[in-house]
């Protein structure tokens, strides 16, 4: 389809080879890329086990249970957002790779959707690893739950390719505390640790208008076999997103690679 709509020069069809060469990049330094499974982890433990001891149950179940699905939505947001940023910042400005990449038989859009499809297998990564030790605890209460990965991969897909827009328009490393003071504060108030209801009305319809609350509570119901007509809104914003970050990244990168 992308061959039908990109206009010719842009888009060759050989995205799969930039996935390919990130492969064969990380695969020694394979540690590194596993570590960003961690950070939710220790959350899990810290919060979910230890606090949650003190907390008892919140909005009718455990605090771990509550807690572990806000964690698998973060976990597959950390981990595109973060790749889809800070390594594609430095082989843009740094590295000059793309340069090199637009004399071969690769347009800009194949360098968008190959960052992106990385980003996106990275964050999925994480999401399947987390989601596993949710399944060994005991903290996926239905076969539903199953769907959780899949609702993962989408999740990652719209954070990378809304992170490689944003990336296209940074100047330099300090433009990443942007990164930062957005993800952050979205991490503690998007749910991730208590109920909308604790919230005033003026604020949590803020907070709805944010994507990690979509994604949390597309995790939630899913890991609850709670199965209704609102996951569908909730996929439907993140299929927008993806769309808008992938449309932004490959013009993005068609003027600043091509000019």
């Amino acid at each position: 389809m992308l061959l039908r709509v990109v206009p010719a020069g842009l888009y060759v069809g050989r995205a799969h080879v930039l996935v390919e060469r990130s492969l064969l990049v990380n695969r020694r330094a394979w540690l590194t890329v596993v570590s960003g499974f961690c950070e939710p982890l220790f959350y899990l433990f810290a919060m979910g086990v230890g606090l949650g001891s003190l907390v008892g149950e919140v909005a009718g179940v455990s605090f771990v249970a509550f807690l572990a699905p806000a964690l698998l939505a973060a976990s597959a947001m950390n981990g595109a957002i973060y790749d889809a940023t800070f390594n594609i910042f430095f082989k843009f400005k740094y590295a000059r790779l793309y340069d090199a990449m637009l004399a071969t038989p690769l347009g800009p859009v194949d360098v968008a959707v190959g960052e992106i499809t990385w980003a996106l297998l990275r964050g999925g990564l994480y999401a399947a690893g987390f989601l596993t030790v949710m399944l060994v605890m005991g903290l996926l209460a239905s076969p539903w739950a199953l769907l959780a990965l899949p609702a993962s991969l989408l999740v990652a897909f719209s954070f990378a390719s809304v992170g490689m827009a944003c990336t296209t328009f940074m100047r330099s490393w300090q433009d990443f505390d942007l990164i930062q003071l957005a993800l952050m504060p979205m991490f503690l108030f998007s749910t991730t640790f208590f109920p909308l209801t604790v919230y005033p009305p003026a604020v949590g319809a803020v907070v709805e208008c944010l994507p990690l609350y979509h994604a949390i509570e597309l995790m939630r119901k899913l890991c609850a076999g709670v199965v209704e007509p609102a996951l569908l809104g909730h996929a439907a914003y993140f299929v927008v997103m993806a769309g808008v970050g992938v449309v932004v990244s490959a013009r993005r990168l068609g003027v600043l690679l091509l000019r």
